[in-house]
């Protein structure tokens, strides 16, 4: 990736979100991060104070359309299966124009694992999942879905199904549309908790 016109601090949590993608989190060292960006490692501390810094700003970066994409949602005046619909949409687009963030997604288990960086992984958990029941809790007011089903279930089973066919399309490597898979299931999975 090109980096000139990027400010050294935002090049610096792009080139460790390829370093995450291309050989994991476990690969992940100030050193790597150095080498592929031509300078030294007391650079990279002049802008980040430790590794944990570093990710926490990677985090950051990860999360940062969320509120964007929550508001969108609601500006747009959906019903609330098309607000569902909307919000699953908008993360898998994203996620097709920028196939590498996907591997911090991949990497929350590792990365909750961290006290450190714990509060900031329950923090975007917490986010992504509360709008989400928010939106099914309205769905269920609405008559779009049955009044029985619990909202965080059925959250649960949306974004589950969305990380799992990330995953899927991680290791298949990108040979399918990600968009079409995930909205299709996502359709399927609403028509079944229909009243």
């Amino acid at each position: 990736m090109e980096y000139k016109l990027v400010h050294r601090k935002d090049s610096l949590i792009i080139t460790t979100i390829d370093i995450i993608n291309e050989i994991g989190i476990q690969g992940l060292s100030t050193r790597e991060i150095a080498k592929r960006q031509g300078v030294s490692e007391a650079t990279i501390f002049r802008h980040y104070k430790s590794k944990n810094e570093l990710l926490i700003a990677v985090l950051d970066f990860y999360s940062k359309f969320d509120s964007d994409i929550s508001k969108s949602t609601q500006l747009k005046y959906l019903s609330a299966r098309e607000a569902i619909e909307f919000w699953v949409n908008s993360y898998v687009e994203y996620y097709e124009n920028y196939p590498a963030i996907t591997s911090i997604n991949q990497a929350y288990d590792v990365l909750a694992s961290d006290k450190a960086l714990a509060g900031k992984i329950k923090e975007i958990f917490n986010y992504r999942i509360g709008v989400l029941r928010t939106l099914i809790d309205r769905a269920k007011q609405e008559g779009e879905l049955r009044h029985e089903i619990k909202s965080e279930s059925l959250a649960d089973i949306i974004l589950g199904h969305k990380r799992h066919v990330c995953l899927r399309w991680r290791l298949d490597g990108f040979s399918f549309s990600l968009k079409d898979d995930t909205m299709h299931t996502l359709k399927t999975i609403l028509d079944a908790f229909k009243p």
